[in-house]
């Protein structure tokens, strides 16, 4: 049976990525249909960015016991409960409020809830995330009891300049190796690139990138 559009391009993404490297599929507005195609050919971990359509989809996808689903996108208070249950990783920590939120949360169900660190790697106002000087806010994250703080997650500058995409994961990975040195190398994820610039990331240090045009098209 000759192979899908989603398994032949999945199968280049990963071609493109190094050998230990996460590769998380952005299922973001994906219908069941094509999530499942992608678990059925490979996809090992999905990436969604709301609570409530990641909620209503799970239920419906045969696979889903089968993959790890990580929260990639911005997690409003009133939703904490809701991913802690339906989440392994939350990825988009941005604040040591939020942070303590879902330790609290966690606690409740009697979860060590996973999370990545989000930095804020281009200093933008549009952008959530941990400022790089705000190293002693980070650091206060790994203190918190109910949340285990896998890593960081940063997304590049959007343009065109590979350079500045660079420069923005180069200084992301300066940081994570400070921190990870000053928290007993309690980090091993590093969650930088996505579709248009994993392949600048991953020579800057990532070893998880976020892709989900490249595997199934343009959204719609």
């Amino acid at each position: 049976m000759e192979k899908s559009q989603i398994a032949k391009n999945l199968q280049k993404v990963k071609l493109q990525t190094k050998e230990n490297t996460t590769l998380v599929v952005v299922t973001k507005t994906r219908t069941e249909k094509e999530i499942d195609e992608a678990i059925s050919s490979g996809a090992t971990v999905i990436g969604e960015n709301r609570v409530q359509e990641a909620e209503q989809k799970f239920v419906l996808i045969k696979k889903i016991s089968s993959v790890e689903k990580r929260l990639i996108g911005p997690l409003q208070s009133n939703k904490i409960n809701k991913a802690v249950r339906i989440f392994d990783t939350i990825d988009t920590v941005g604040s040591v409020k939020l942070a303590t939120r879902i330790s609290r949360s966690a606690r409740k169900v009697e979860k060590k809830q996973r999370v990545l660190l989000q930095i804020n790697s281009t200093g933008s106002d549009k952008k959530n995330g941990f400022l790089f000087e705000q190293e002693e806010e980070i650091l206060e994250c790994f203190g918190l009891k109910n949340i285990k703080v896998e890593g960081f997650m940063t997304m590049g500058p959007n343009t065109e300049d590979k350079k500045e995409i660079e420069k923005a994961f180069k200084k992301t990975e300066k940081l994570f190796n400070k921190v990870n040195k000053k928290t007993n190398n309690q980090m091993h994820t590093l969650s930088m690139g996505m579709s248009g610039d994993f392949y600048e990331a991953q020579r800057c240090g990532s070893n998880m990138v976020r892709v989900g045009t490249a595997i199934f098209g343009p959204r719609k």
